[in-house]
C-alpha cells in the first residue's frame, strides 16, 4: 500500500481534513474515498486517528496510507454509451469523451468505460488487476480521445506486449500556454514521481524512468499555441510534465500551471496504431478534434471559457 506525507501550509490552515485531502491527492480520488480512508484510521495526523471534520492547522503532518477499498470482485454492467470507432472479434476501439473515467478505482466503481464495456460486450478478458479488465492503456478523466481495449485473453496479451514494447503508435493534439517559437522539437527528460506529492509527476533527472516527446506547431496565437504531440514512451501525465517543463504548459491543466480560464487540460488522443492481434495487421485510428477544443482553436482567443 502507497504511503503519502503532507505537511499542511499556513494558506490551507483551518481547511476541513477531507477536503484539505481530496485537494491534495488529486482528480484520480474522490471525497469518498477519502472519507473511507479517514473512517478507516489510513490517516495520521501527528500520529493519531483524526475524523473527517478536524480542521486542519499550519505544519500539521498528515500521513495517509493508500488503503484499498473492500472489493467483491464484481464490476456491474451499466448501460453508458459508447462511440466505436471500431470492433472485431478480439479487439474494440472506443472515442472516449471528456469526463468518463476509464476504470473503477478508488471512489469510482461505477460510470467508467470499463463498466459501460461490460455492458455491450457481457464480458471481459480478466487482467492482472481485477478492476481493469480488457484494458491495456487508459486516458486521464478529462481527456477525450481514441483508445483501445481487448476482447479476449489472446488480444490483452498481445495488445499488452505491443505497449510495454512501444510498438504502439500515438499522436495527440493539445493546446498550449504561450507562444511555442520552434516549429518542431523533441522533449527528452526522464519523469519520475514527486517527492512530497506522490500523485504529481515531475522532470526527475536521478530515478526517473526515461521520457520522449515530439512536438510540431500547427498554428500559434496570441495567448496559445496549437500543437501535434507524437509520444515514443507512455509516462504518466508525460505530456503535461513534458510540457510544463519547456514553459508551455498545457491549457486548463491547473496541476502543472495551465492557464485556468479553460475548463479541463486540452489534450486529446488524436490517432492509435497498433498490429491487430487477430489479423496481424497494423491499423491505426483516428478520433476528431474535441469540439471544446475545436472551438477554442477557431476563436483563436478566450472568450465563452
Amino acid at each position: 500500500m502507497e504511503k503519502m506525507e503532507f505537511e499542511v501550509s499556513q494558506e490551507d490552515a483551518g481547511t476541513r481534513i477531507d477536503k484539505y485531502l481530496t485537494l491534495k491527492l488529486g482528480e484520480e480520488y474522490s471525497r469518498t474515498y477519502v472519507k473511507f480512508l479517514i473512517d478507516g484510521g489510513f490517516v495520521l495526523v501527528g500520529g493519531k486517528t483524526i475524523k473527517p471534520h478536524y480542521t486542519a492547522r499550519a505544519d500539521d503532518m498528515v500521513f495517509v496510507t493508500l488503503s484499498s477499498v473492500p472489493n467483491d470482485g464484481r464490476i456491474e454492467p451499466e448501460n453508458i454509451p459508447l462511440n466505436i470507432i471500431y470492433e472485431d472479434e478480439g479487439v474494440i476501439v472506443v472515442d472516449k469523451p471528456v469526463g468518463l473515467v476509464v476504470h473503477p478505482g478508488a471512489g469510482n466503481k461505477t460510470g467508467t468505460l470499463v463498466n459501460a464495456l461490460l455492458y455491450y460486450l457481457g464480458s471481459l478478458p480478466e487482467s492482472d488487476d481485477e478492476l481493469r479488465p480488457g484494458i491495456v492503456h487508459r486516458l486521464d478523466k478529462d481527456t477525450s480521445g481514441v483508445m483501445v481495449a481487448a476482447k479476449t485473453s489472446k488480444a490483452l496479451r498481445s495488445l499488452g506486449e505491443q505497449f510495454q514494447k512501444r510498438a504502439v503508435k500515438k499522436n495527440y493534439l493539445a493546446i498550449v500556454k504561450g507562444r511555442v517559437e520552434l516549429d518542431n522539437g523533441i522533449i527528452d527528460v526522464p519523469i519520475g514521481r514527486h517527492k512530497e506529492n506522490r500523485t504529481k509527476m515531475v522532470v526527475e533527472y536521478t530515478s526517473g524512468k526515461s521520457a520522449r516527446t515530439m512536438y510540431h506547431v500547427i498554428k500559434r496565437f496570441a495567448l496559445f499555441t496549437f500543437l501535434r504531440l507524437d509520444l515514443f514512451t507512455g509516462r504518466t501525465h508525460q505530456i503535461r510534465v513534458h510540457m510544463k517543463h519547456i514553459g508551455h504548459p498545457i491549457l486548463g491543466d491547473i496541476r502543472y500551471g495551465g492557464d485556468p480560464r479553460f475548463h479541463r487540460p486540452a489534450l486529446h488522443s488524436e490517432l492509435l496504431g497498433f498490429t491487430n492481434p487477430c489479423t496481424g495487421k497494423y491499423m491505426e485510428f483516428i478520433s476528431a478534434l474535441a469540439e471544446d477544443m475545436r472551438e477554442l482553436v477557431q476563436k483563436g482567443k478566450f472568450t465563452d471559457f
